[in-house]
């Protein structure tokens, strides 16, 4: 997502008059590109989905060699991350709401319809008013999975566009895709109660438990946006809401995802830097995640541990494979291990009382944990 050449978050000598002049000129120049590549889809891409996953490749392939912490350090210098965030998100809701307005005009009764006959590879095939909603379609599309991009960048959350993993989890915090009940329920606070049930209607149907594959979310995010000429009598009004709130709700969901992976991930880097015991530190926090071992583990559990393993082969260059084959991990090894190891242990006390607390209040069975490796350590 890119800045306009003068931007109220980067001056404040700028006029309100001059701020919207600005926007307007990067949003035309990038509804252009779009049109450039709307251009070259045809008929099938558009009905089967597979407008997005070129759009994706379009979309991030040099944004992302562009768009790194250097680009917003340029911009931003000793600026807080949730600050920035802020300011993107509320810029491409901007953004948003003017190229909703641009391109309200292809929304007639009869597009919805065209949608679904739709057929054949060629490009020359797709009606002009389907065309124009496709540019809207893909516009907002490629905002924000940019958005996001950014907020991952600025709270140092590693993600590589190229990579398969990575790429779907950009595609699933971008969209609100398995996140579709959190993101609704933010609705209610993030959108004035005059559009609340236009958003909450875009935000509905099912959730894409359909696997990975990028034209399933090509359909859904079509169908989606079929609202915008499904309700006759709106127009342009419609277009400029729907398009400005959605994208505030997708870019806070991602501030909440990307921010909260920010946390588990210093949680991590506090314990790798501290601990003296860094394989025994592995063992000891996985006992105390697994301590309700009938329980799934939670999202940020499994987040913090993979990060903790990460750290330590980079840092301290330790490779355990026995921990990484345990399937039920035994207490009474874990604490063999700490039995046997000298010295003050308080490293991996600590890192255990951080380790419980990850994923909120800490359970009956992890302070249970907690109580013996401190008695243990006590022992030592």
């Amino acid at each position: 997502m890119t800045d306009a050449p003068t931007h109220a978050a980067d001056t404040d000598t700028d006029t309100a008059e001059a701020d919207e002049a600005a926007d307007q000129k990067v949003v035309e120049q990038e509804q252009a590109e779009i049109k450039d590549f709307v251009k070259g889809l045809s008929a099938d891409d558009i009905k089967s989905g597979n407008w997005f996953t070129k759009l994706a490749a379009h979309a991030m392939n040099s944004y992302t060699q562009k768009v790194d912490w250097q680009y917003f350090q340029d911009r931003y210098a000793g600026v807080p991350a949730d600050a920035i965030v802020d300011q993107r998100i509320k810029m491409a809701a901007r953004y948003a709401a003017l190229e909703g307005g641009l391109s309200a005009g292809a929304y007639t009764a009869t597009v919805a319809a065209t949608i679904g006959s739709l057929g054949g590879a060629s490009p020359a095939t797709v009606p002009a008013a389907v065309a124009t909603m496709m540019v809207d379609v893909a516009f907002t599309s490629q905002l924000q999975l940019r958005l996001a991009y950014d907020i991952s960048v600025l709270y140092r959350v590693p993600l590589d566009a190229h990579d398969p993993e990575d790429l779907w989890k950009l595609i699933r915090v971008a969209f609100t895709i398995k996140s579709g009940e959190a993101a609704r329920e933010g609705v209610a606070k993030a959108v004035p109660a005059l559009v609340r049930p236009l958003v909450k209607r875009f935000y509905s149907g099912s959730v894409l438990n359909a696997g990975k594959a990028l034209p399933v979310v090509g359909k859904h995010l079509l169908q989606r946006n079929v609202i915008k000429i499904g309700i006759p009598l709106i127009g342009v009004p419609l277009a400029v809401l729907l398009n400005r709130y959605t994208t505030l709700v997708a870019g806070r969901h991602a501030r909440a995802v990307f921010r909260n992976e920010a946390r588990v991930i210093e949680i991590a880097e506090g314990i790798s830097e501290r601990t003296r015991h860094p394989q025994l530190m592995l063992w000891v926090a996985w006992l105390v995640l697994r301590a309700n071992a009938k329980a799934k583990i939670a999202d940020d559990e499994a987040l913090l541990m993979r990060h903790l393993v990460r750290l330590v082969r980079e840092r301290h260059e330790v490779v355990d494979d026995r921990l990484a084959n345990v399937v039920d991990i035994d207490p009474a090894e874990v604490w063999k291990r700490v039995d046997a190891e000298p010295g003050d242990l308080g490293d991996v006390l600590d890192a255990a009382e951080r380790v419980a607390t990850v994923d909120g209040d800490v359970t009956s069975r992890e302070k249970a944990v907690l109580a013996e490796l401190r008695e243990r350590c006590r022992r030592g």
